[in-house]
């Protein structure tokens, strides 16, 4: 059957730690049964947080003891893959019978990375995709991703594929994805601006594909105890803008504004078929004869051994 549901859950991390955002998703499993969803997107960074605003001790040329104690403040609240988070997260994927996309902070030894999960109800922890460009002072604290985790995974409302925040402006990367044949584009992100959502539109149009762009909803700098300079205390530090697009550009939902919510829509993907009658920018709109992409999906290691 081509029709089915797909959702996008906006919230936003919880300034009191991992353990209370963990709680804040799980207490959304009967609104996401309730809306029949086969897949739900949850934010960048949700797991772990986006310390929007922090500048973790570092100007130029130096660094303060202080930003040392925030960063590893920061570490401790990130996850790791084996642990008690993704569990968490598998069983509520089991319950809901949903496939979930979940922004995390990813730990490996001393390193943090911004991860999109892909968790499958029958098999749990299915797939990753590491950010593969933090973008400005995100790479103070963020690793980057290699071509490994370019991944498309089989969910239940078809072949899903993630890219996270601003590299969804990345072209190569996006040509990169849509050879994969991606049905149901992932985009976790913090981006609340209008030029984001008009990214997405682009997307959808360009690739022919559903987007789904889930992003965090979170309160003003004053109400969260964090001072950003010259910024109006009335103001949400992040506003949302959560929505769902079909292959032709059109938004079926959203975006949610200021307010923490699952949205939903019903997808056909014959759509796709339909859409790309006209457009198919690695198929037969594309010139390979004139460009051509090459990926390099081996997984980077500093140090490797051999015997």
């Amino acid at each position: 059957m081509n029709k089915t549901k797909i959702s996008a859950l906006q919230i936003g991390s919880s300034p009191e730690g991992k353990q209370a955002t963990l709680e804040k998703i799980l207490s959304y499993e009967n609104e996401i049964i309730q809306s029949g969803s086969q897949l739900v997107v949850m934010p960048e960074a949700l797991l772990g947080g986006y310390p929007k605003g922090e500048i973790f001790g570092t100007y130029l040329g130096y660094r303060i003891p202080e930003g040392r104690e925030k960063f590893e403040a920061y570490y401790h609240n990130a996850i790791d893959l084996d642990g008690f988070e993704c569990q968490e997260l598998a069983g509520l994927s089991t319950r809901t019978n949903a496939d979930l996309v979940v922004g995390v902070i990813e730990r490996e030894r001393n390193t943090l990375f911004c991860t999109a999960l892909f968790i499958s109800p029958e098999k749990g922890l299915v797939g990753k995709h590491r950010k593969l460009m933090p973008t400005g002072t995100e790479r103070l604290i963020w690793g980057m991703g290699d071509g490994s985790t370019l991944t498309v995974v089989d969910g239940k409302a078809g072949k899903i594929g993630a890219a996270i925040c601003w590299e969804n402006h990345m072209p190569l990367l996006r040509t990169a994805m849509y050879s994969k044949g991606v049905e149901i584009w992932c985009a976790p992100t913090v981006d609340e601006r209008d030029i984001w959502q008009a990214s997405m539109r682009h997307i959808a149009h360009e690739g022919r594909c559903f987007v789904v762009t889930a992003c965090q909803v979170m309160a003003s700098p004053k109400q969260l105890g964090i001072v950003v300079p010259e910024w109006d205390d009335e103001r949400a530090l992040i506003q949302g803008g959560s929505m769902i697009i079909d292959p032709l550009g059109n938004i079926l939902t959203g975006p949610l504004k200021n307010q923490e919510g699952l949205i939903t829509a019903e997808i056909d993907r014959s759509d796709i078929v339909k859409s790309r009658y006209d457009l198919d920018v690695v198929g037969h709109y594309a010139r390979p004869d004139v460009f051509q992409l090459i990926v390099n999906e081996t997984e980077r290691s500093t140090v490797s051994f051999c015997k």
